[in-house]
């Protein structure tokens, strides 16, 4: 970790591109999810959410890492997406996001996808 930057958000280590797809929400963070980026996940979630669109499906295969704080993102998405009867899908987990998953044990919670194109609905997909 950068000494520098220790305790204050580090521009650019996390971006998250948004694209809707049908009536699924797409969400590619790109970089790294943890403590210091957790924000730039959290408000196009919400956003998503709040928007009425409750099918999310979060494209990790740009994800390089992922610490309890993303986890927790994660997770607060998908208990507000189920209770608007949706839900949060992973798809394309690099193994080292993969792992923090099975050790907690998120990845029984959620609906996990090898592609993005497998995450979509029959309809949406061309």
């Amino acid at each position: 970790m950068d000494r520098h930057h220790m305790g204050s958000a580090q521009p650019g280590r996390l971006r998250v591109e948004v694209r809707t797809v049908g009536a699924t929400e797409v969400l590619t963070p790109v970089g790294e999810l943890d403590h210091h980026t957790a924000e730039v996940l959290r408000a196009p979630l919400d956003r998503a959410l709040d928007a009425g669109r409750s099918r999310l499906v979060v494209d990790c295969s740009q994800l390089d890492f992922c610490d309890s704080t993303g986890l927790n993102v994660l997770l607060g998405a998908r208990l507000k997406a189920d209770a608007a009867g949706g839900g949060v899908h992973l798809t394309g987990m690099r193994p080292v996001v993969a792992r923090v998953f099975e050790i907690t044990g998120a990845d029984v919670v959620f609906t996990v996808h090898e592609t993005l194109a497998a995450a979509l609905p029959d309809e949406n997909v061309a």
